[in-house]
């Protein structure tokens, strides 16, 4: 198959790029299509067979796509773009910073009165653990994850910022509230819920080193996740993202010891957005790999 000039059909225009051969990928066809629309650098670019199709990967040969000379792409413009990083810090950067407000600055929120009041012992266990929580994902966003995709569209960063901000907010205008009373059940209840909440933590940190090693640096690869060595990574039997079921048990158990009913809407809202995600990658995994384990279930064992 001889291959000279792809055809990019983008709303009523049409531009052609040449110089192509068979084994030209779509992330060649990205960077010469820059060149004649520089507002459209790669990131922002999507390019489909069909203009109700599944994106292409960039690196999708002409070839393997049975794309000749004078051959169509369909464009699809992406929107500006911002860097996965940038989007992670922002979010959770927000979180950390706005809970600690409410905590060690009552007298801002809730009135100077309040200003010299102690707290419960639970009020302070919980600023911990909030604290420890978006550390921790801050210092994954730095050292940990890899992304298959450098990019995102830069409104997600306001869409994700007022979820993650405001609900921050809701939070900890409750738990840390001069009339906020602590769990019915005591102590017991406190170890219960921060046990839970520590183990899930480590579980979902586990997880997200395993799914770091299994994607070498600067690689798009994707492999079947395994279970290891690592208790907590054993979970990989039987759902497909077990870094999101980690999640939803740790603000469980933080809904648990706190007994406030802000805190168990947050679990059940990030349970609901994080089960979507993991229903499509379990999807993603059982049409890429046939081998792929049928046991699994995407986040809920033998459930969901």
């Amino acid at each position: 198959m001889e291959v000279n000039v792809v055809h990019i059909k983008s709303g009523n225009s049409l531009a052609t790029i040449g110089g192509l051969s068979p084994k030209s990928t779509i992330s060649d066809i990205k960077r010469e299509y820059s060149k004649c629309n520089p507002k459209y650098y790669a990131d922002r670019q999507a390019y489909k067979l069909d203009p109700r199709g599944k994106m292409l990967k960039d690196g999708d040969t002409l070839e393997s796509l049975n794309i000749s000379t004078n051959g169509k792409l369909y464009f699809k413009d992406l929107g500006p773009q911002v860097g996965w990083t940038t989007v992670f810090l922002t979010e959770y950067a927000g979180p950390l910073v706005i809970y600690l407000i409410f905590y060690s600055r009552p007298a801002i929120i809730y009135g100077a009165g309040e200003a010299t009041k102690t707290y419960s012992q639970v009020v302070n266990i919980a600023a911990g653990c909030w604290t420890f929580h978006y550390a921790k994902r801050l210092l994954e966003t730095l050292f940990v994850h890899r992304f298959s995709h450098s990019t995102m569209p830069i409104f997600n960063i306001f869409k994700n910022s007022i979820y993650y901000w405001g609900f921050a907010a809701f939070v900890a205008y409750f738990v840390n509230h001069p009339l906020y009373t602590p769990p019915g059940y005591g102590e017991l209840q406190i170890k219960l819920g921060l046990g839970c909440f520590i183990l899930a933590e480590l579980g979902n940190f586990s997880i997200h080193v395993a799914l770091r090693n299994l994607r070498p640096a600067g690689s798009k690869e994707r492999k079947i996740p395994y279970p290891g060595l690592n208790p907590f990574t054993w979970l990989f039997k039987l759902v497909s993202c077990p870094n999101y079921t980690y999640e939803v048990m740790a603000w469980l158990g933080f809904t648990v010891m706190t007994q406030c009913l802000p805190a168990g809407l947050f679990c059940l809202a990030g349970f609901y957005q994080m089960a979507v995600w993991a229903k499509g990658k379990h999807r993603n995994y059982l049409r890429e790999f046939k081998e792929y384990p049928r046991l699994r279930s995407a986040i809920i064992p033998f459930l969901l």
